[in-house]
């Protein structure tokens, strides 16, 4: 079974210039702002098979975005773990993360999508993402 990240990791991407990605888990988040003025792209992972999280996911999403450093940084909120036969729809995490009032509020930009680390599925759709809010030509 996958664990969830618990420590820091640095991956570097081309893209096709070379973009560092640092990832930082949940129970990291009271670090999360010494980052964030170097943060040119946010990517956010949600657990979308594990209703349990929700809310503390929530909370520390709204908590991101009133960042002042990250006003105007484009945020891409993943619903991830797609692949298991437990997971909620995008529709569902939309509905109870209340998406439609957080994107309404926001500075910044927000997409949403539905991944799988495991199987690939949206990987395409993430690397074009972090392209365009990069401004990287394809």
């Amino acid at each position: 079974a996958p664990v969830p990240q618990v420590g820091t990791n640095l991956t570097d991407l081309r893209l096709p210039r070379k973009v560092t990605v640092r990832e930082l888990g949940g129970c990291m988040g009271p670090i999360w702002p010494s980052y964030y003025s170097e943060c040119s792209a946010l990517l956010f992972v949600v657990d979308a098979s594990n209703p349990t999280q929700v809310s503390s996911s929530c909370i520390q999403l709204l908590s991101v975005l009133s960042a002042a450093p990250l006003a105007s940084v484009p945020v891409l909120v993943l619903f991830n773990k797609i692949d298991l036969p437990c997971y909620m729809s995008l529709v569902e995490m939309k509905s109870l993360f209340r998406m439609q009032d957080i994107v309404s509020c926001a500075t910044q930009p927000i997409t949403m999508l539905e991944t799988s680390a495991r199987d690939g599925t949206g990987l395409a759709d993430v690397l074009q993402w972090l392209r365009t809010a990069l401004k990287d030509p394809s």
